[in-house]
């Protein structure tokens, strides 16, 4: 992710990685978000239970189900990384390159190159993480709609027949993936909410804004522990990563930033896809096992309400609520990212070999 490569060269490579990474692992993504909207508790937990919530979909609703919403996400993906990694690389080459000049030192040593600090590190990535939020959040609010758009396909193996004819099933274009189906869906969310509807828990993606910077700094320390140990000097740049050390460094990485924030983008997920107007509401709904739905996803559907939207009784919320689905959530980044930074760091190294191969040779 830190390589001296221009930013836009750094910005095309994460984002084709982004979304490569994405979609390999995006049932994961569908399962995690289904699950952190789940109400009440279960007796079936962690990744056992996101494993059942898979084999559901896939039993109700087909092989495709586990791709509802993909398009959507690509293009987010496309767009957040996009401009992550593109931000990112051109606030830090700014911050090198001021600091070298200002560095007395640096002027007596050719090849010199200055590396941030993590405290610089942290607040480059959450500024380019920002930034990068504000564009692709839209496409996330549709994303997450479509998601949740089939309702609970993932049921309990203990439930009865009679149990899943009453299940919300969407029609077709309510969750279709083309582009009607997303047209569909921007207009839904236009006429329930206006244009504030397709930023709704903006101010706390920006606290979030925090995990991928957290990860990135991280992922630096990683490449420094690399530069030690192969005793690379300290006036030179950081060493690339291998294949499997870029794999597991990234994935790593994300797995601690992830764990670290999780309440927050619990309580992102649930506002943005219930009718909660605060952070305190879907913090305390997190708490008691509570999910107010929003009203579009029983749209086309007969049936009132589940009763179980309601509140449940005082003090029987549990700390460990507002850690649900975290176990398919850490699977998922750890995938993720692992491969985002594997795909990016072989993109760059081809992207260098076919430009050093159009060199003249002396």
């Amino acid at each position: 992710m830190t390589s001296t490569l221009p930013p836009l060269v750094q910005a095309v490579s994460g984002a084709i990685g982004s979304a490569s990474a994405n979609t390999l692992t995006y049932p994961f993504d569908l399962v995690t978000t289904r699950l952190q909207l789940e109400k009440g508790h279960r007796k079936e937990t962690g990744l056992r239970r996101a494993f059942h919530v898979l084999y559901g979909i896939f039993r109700k609703d087909g092989l495709e189900a586990l791709y509802d919403g993909l398009s959507a996400d690509t293009i987010a993906t496309l767009l957040s990384n996009f401009f992550y990694f593109y931000f990112y690389s051109f606030l830090r080459s700014l911050v090198t390159t001021r600091r070298l000049k200002l560095s007395p030192a640096a002027h007596h040593k050719p090849g010199s190159v200055y590396k941030p600090t993590i405290v610089e590190e942290l607040v480059l990535g959450f500024v380019a993480g920002v930034a990068s939020r504000a564009v692709s959040m839209p496409m996330n609010i549709v994303t997450l709609r479509l998601q949740t758009g089939r309702g609970d396909s993932e049921t309990d193996s203990d439930n009865t027949a009679s149990d899943l004819t009453e299940e919300k099933t969407a029609t077709p274009s309510d969750n279709s993936d083309s582009e009607s189906g997303l047209r569909s869906v921007f207009a839904s969310i236009y006429r329930e909410e206006g244009l504030a509807g397709f930023w709704k828990g903006f101010r706390l993606s920006i606290l979030l804004s925090l995990n991928p910077s957290i990860s990135l700094a991280l992922f630096q320390l990683f490449r420094r522990a690399l530069a030690v140990a192969r005793r690379t000097p300290t006036s030179h740049a950081l060493p690339n990563a291998s294949p499997k050390e870029a794999f597991f460094g990234g994935a790593i990485s994300n797995s601690l930033a992830v764990a670290l924030l999780y309440p927050l983008l619990l309580a992102k997920t649930r506002l943005q896809a219930s009718t909660a107007e605060s952070l305190h509401e879907v913090i305390v709904d997190s708490y008691t096992g509570t999910y107010h739905r929003h009203p579009s996803q029983y749209a086309g559907n007969s049936l009132p309400l589940p009763a179980n939207t309601k509140p449940l009784k005082a003090g029987s919320g549990r700390v460990s609520n507002l850690y649900q689905a975290l176990p398919s959530q850490l699977v998922k980044g750890f995938l993720n990212q692992g491969m985002t930074f594997l795909v990016k760091g072989r993109i760059e190294a081809l992207i260098v070999h076919l430009y050093l191969a159009r060199l003249p040779r002396r």
